[in-house]
């Protein structure tokens, strides 16, 4: 039964399981040995593309299963009224955002891509989700696209982003610096694909991205300088295998 209140000597078994949860994700976390195997296992996995493997209500997510739910649990924890995405790809991350806020029942996804492709925009456009989004065409760090989503993020209470657009250290540093600017306090800020920095120096050899160049780095010196912002180890401590190591922002003040 829903807020009972437990006489000394009863048991809570709800409280329970979250105690041995916290417990167990808090012990992982300093798992030195499970993290590399994670590691491994991922850039074995990407070998076969495989998080271009899943889809979410008919288009390509091109994500991890452990960093949809977390997603999941992010959004139906602090329900946005606003979740701001750069990049779209097959629009498979902006469905997932606009279906879960339809079942929060408010709520409307920006996306922002510098090329949105003819075919991507058809499929996304005529999918029953996109009642709750829009797009804009562009890249995410001009000073205009920018002006244009602070303009429908100024009337929200709730605001939440997730940048997952060019992963240069330089790009992703001027969208955090951009974006973190409309994220509201208790809401998040996710940065997926920082897991670039633990692949092999060279293994993205057809991308303008590599070791000491990427997400993760331009994260470091985003969070050295801005101190609105914390990890959420609530979050990126469970995860383990994940595309966002550490990626999972919350902002404090």
């Amino acid at each position: 039964m829903a807020n009972m209140d437990f006489r000394a000597g009863e048991t809570d078994p709800a409280g329970d399981f979250k105690e041995e949860r916290r417990m167990a994700i808090e012990a992982m976390a300093r798992d030195e040995e499970l993290k590399r195997k994670s590691i491994d296992w991922m850039v074995h996995a990407d070998k076969y593309k495989y998080s271009y493997n899943f889809t979410w209500m008919g288009r390509p997510i091109i994500k991890l299963p452990q960093d949809i739910v977390a997603m999941q649990e992010v959004i139906w924890s602090t329900r946005p009224d606003l979740i701001i995405e750069t990049g779209i790809a097959h629009g498979g991350s902006i469905i997932f955002s606009a279906s879960m806020l339809e079942l929060i029942g408010k709520g409307e996804v920006i996306a922002v891509d510098i090329d949105i492709r003819k075919h991507n925009r058809a499929l996304i456009e005529a999918h029953p989700m996109f009642k709750r989004i829009t797009m804009i065409e562009g890249s995410s760090v001009e000073q205009a696209i920018f002006d244009k989503v602070a303009i429908a993020a100024k009337s929200k209470k709730k605001v939440m982003v997730i940048l997952d657009s060019l992963h240069t250290h330089e790009h992703v540093l001027k969208e955090l610096r951009l974006y973190s600017k409309l994220v509201a306090p208790g809401c998040h800020l996710i940065l997926p694909d920082t897991f670039i920095e633990f692949f092999p120096k060279g293994y993205f050899s057809n991308r303008p991205w590599d070791l000491g160049n990427n997400t993760m780095t331009a994260l470091k010196e985003f969070l050295h300088d801005n101190k609105e912002f914390v990890i959420d180890r609530s979050i990126n401590d469970k995860l383990v295998i994940s595309e966002g190591i550490d990626g999972y922002l919350k902002k404090v003040r």
